[in-house]
């Protein structure tokens, strides 16, 4: 399973952002990951360089989000949707998307439930229940 460091994942939008600006050839991955932090402009100043990303700290403080930790639930919800992991998440996320008439917004509906299964999953001490992150995210897109 692949565990990047904090550091790592950092360089790797850094890195992903470069590229992409300056019309370098990228790999899968990069390719997915360029195209969210298009989606996410607002995000292009943390990206631009990579020591300082690193040694940024994000608190919450003055209600400043991580956009490494935002980026990387984009990547993990397509990743998901991909191989339909966990079950029916694929599903999940298109009709949702297609009730929002927008990918974006359903990846950014099914990050609260993502986040939550998460928070409960550490306050608990058990794994993570991906049938009741499914099932959030079905809840969603079911309802106005």
């Amino acid at each position: 399973m692949f565990n990047p460091s904090q550091e790592e994942v950092r360089r790797f939008f850094c890195a992903v952002h470069t590229k992409s600006r300056g019309g370098a050839p990228m790999d899968a991955l990069e390719t997915l990951a360029g195209q969210w932090l298009a989606e996410h402009p607002e995000y292009h100043p943390e990206v631009e360089d990579a020591d300082a990303a690193v040694a940024r700290v994000y608190d919450g403080a003055g209600g400043r989000t991580n956009p490494f930790l935002h980026l990387s639930m984009h990547l993990s919800i397509s990743e998901q949707c991909s191989i339909d992991q966990p079950r029916g998440i694929r599903q999940a996320v298109e009709l949702l998307a297609a009730r929002r008439d927008s990918l974006h917004d359903a990846h950014h509906e099914a990050m609260e439930c993502l986040g939550q299964m998460l928070w409960e999953s550490q306050r608990s001490g058990r794994p993570p229940d991906g049938e009741a992150y499914v099932a959030c995210v079905q809840r969603r897109a079911t309802k106005d």
